[in-house]
C-alpha cells in the first residue's frame, strides 16, 4: 500500500495547510485516462457457423439459469410467506388440508427463512420458524442451528429464552460441547448477568470435553470491559494464565482499546508491551487505531504522534479510520495545521472521504469560527451521501 511506506502527514517537514483559505474539496484531482479501441474489421472477424452456435448455446444456458433463479426465489418468498402467515390461518389449514400440511415444507426454504431471521436478530420470528422447523417430518435435532439461535438471544438481550433453548437442545439429545456452553456464556454476559456467565464458566471446567477456550474468556473480557468491571478481568486473565490458555489479537485489542477509553493507560501500556513480547500475536491496525484514539481523545498529541511514528515504523500501515481518528484528535486540540497536512496526506494518496470524515472536519471549523467552509462541508457531505447512495442503488 502507497500509505505504508510514504512520508507520514505527522511528519515536521510536511506542507502547512491554511483550512481557511483552501477549499477541501475542490483541490482533490484524480487523473483520467482513456483508452481508445479501434473498431474491428468486419470483414476479417466473421465468425464460423460452429462458433455461432457455440455462442447460442451459451447464451440459452444463460437465459436458463436465470430463469431456474428467478423460479427458485419466488418459490421462496411464497415459502416464507407460507411461514409468516401460519400461525394465524393454522386452524383454516387444518380444516381444508389436514394437519400434515403445514409438516411438509421444502427443507431449504424453512432453513432459508430462519437463517433471514437470526440474521437480522429478528428473534420473535425466528423463534416461530423454528418451531415450525421441528414439526417437520424431515427434522433432526441439529447442535449448530440451536447454538445459532442462542447466540442471537444473547445479542438480543434474551438469557432466560436462550437457557430454555438450551435444555431443549440436552432433552432432544444434541450433543453438548464447549460451544454449547460458550454461546449460553455469551447470552448471559451480553445481558450483563455476569455472575450467572462466571457460575456457568466455572461449571464448565468441571465437565469433559465442555472445558472453557480463548474464545469462551475473550467474550467474557469484553463483557466485562463494557461495564468497566476491570477486577473481574483480572480475574479471568489469571485464570487463562493457571489453565496455559494464550491470548488472542482480539483478546489483546479488546484490552487495550478498554483500558484508553477508561483513561487506564498505565495498564493499556502493559497489555501493549506484552503483547509486543508475545510470539504469536503481533499489533494490527485495530491496536494502533486503539492506541492512537486513546491518547489523541485525551490531549496527548506529542505521545499519539511517536506512537503512529512507531506503528508505522513496524509496517501497519494506516486505514480511513486511523486518519478520522488524527483528524478528530487535531481538531479538538485545536492543532488545525497539523489537521491540514492529514488532509493533504489523505488528497495524496487517495484516501476518500467518509460520512465521519466530514462530520469530523465540520465540527473542527464549527470551533474555529468559520463557518463559510463549515457550510460549504455540509453540502458536500450531503453529495457524498447521494453518491453512495446512487451507488447503492445503481
Amino acid at each position: 500500500m502507497a500509505a505504508a511506506s510514504a512520508r507520514s502527514p505527522l511528519s515536521a517537514s510536511h506542507p502547512r495547510y491554511d483550512l481557511k483559505k483552501k477549499n477541501l474539496n475542490k483541490n482533490s484531482t484524480v487523473a483520467v485516462t482513456a483508452a481508445v479501441q479501434s473498431q474491428p474489421d468486419r470483414r476479417s472477424t466473421g465468425r464460423s457457423e460452429r462458433e455461432k452456435e457455440k455462442a447460442r448455446k451459451e447464451r440459452e444456458k444463460e437465459e436458463r439459469e436465470k430463469k431456474e433463479e428467478v423460479n427458485c426465489r419466488i418459490a421462496s418468498k411464497k415459502a416464507i410467506s407460507v411461514i409468516l402467515r401460519r400461525e394465524a390461518t393454522k386452524a383454516v389449514i387444518e380444516k381444508k388440508r389436514g394437519r400434515t400440511n403445514s409438516r411438509k415444507l421444502l427443507p431449504r426454504t424453512v432453513l432459508e427463512a430462519l437463517h433471514e431471521r437470526v440474521t437480522a436478530l429478528r428473534w420473535e420470528s425466528a423463534l416461530k420458524v423454528f418451531e415450525l422447523l421441528r414439526e417437520q417430518l424431515w427434522y433432526r435435532p441439529n447442535s449448530g442451528i440451536y447454538i445459532k439461535l442462542i447466540v442471537m438471544l444473547g445479542k438480543c438481550k434474551q438469557p432466560e429464552r436462550a437457557q430454555a433453548l438450551f435444555q431443549a437442545m440436552v432433552d432432544e439429545g444434541c450433543i453438548i460441547n464447549h460451544e454449547s456452553y460458550t454461546a449460553l456464556v455469551s447470552a448471559y454476559s451480553r445481558s450483563g448477568l455476569l455472575d450467572q456467565a462466571f457460575s456457568l464458566l466455572n461449571k464448565m471446567k468441571t465437565i469433559d470435553g465442555c472445558q472453557p477456550d480463548v474464545h469462551t474468556y475473550s467474550i467474557l473480557i469484553k463483557s466485562c470491559v463494557q461495564v468497566f468491571a476491570f477486577d473481574k478481568v483480572q480475574i479471568l486473565l489469571s485464570d487463562m494464565e493457571s489453565q496455559g490458555i494464550k491470548p488472542t489479537i482480539i483478546t489483546y485489542n479488546t484490552l487495550i482499546d478498554a483500558y484508553g477509553k477508561a483513561g487506564r493507560f498505565a495498564e493499556m501500556e502493559s497489555t501493549l508491551m506484552e503483547m509486543l513480547s508475545s510470539h504469536d500475536c503481533k499489533p494490527d491496525v485495530w491496536t494502533m487505531n486503539a492506541t492512537l484514539r486513546a491518547f489523541g481523545g485525551s490531549g496527548q498529541i506529542e505521545t499519539m504522534e511517536k506512537c503512529y511514528d512507531k506503528f508505522q515504523s513496524s509496517g501497519i500501515s494506516p486505514d480511513i479510520k486511523t486518519f478520522n481518528i488524527l483528524l478528530d484528535s487535531y481538531g479538538k486540540a485545536k492543532r488545525y495545521e497539523k489537521m491540514g497536512a492529514v488532509m493533504e496526506y489523505m488528497q495524496k494518496y487517495y484516501f476518500s472521504w467518509t460520512v465521519v470524515t466530514y462530520n469530523v472536519v465540520i465540527d473542527a471549523f464549527g470551533r474555529a469560527g468559520d463557518l463559510k467552509q463549515m457550510e460549504m462541508l455540509g453540502r458536500d457531505e450531503g453529495s457524498a451521501r447521494d453518491d453512495e447512495g446512487s451507488r447503492v442503488y445503481a
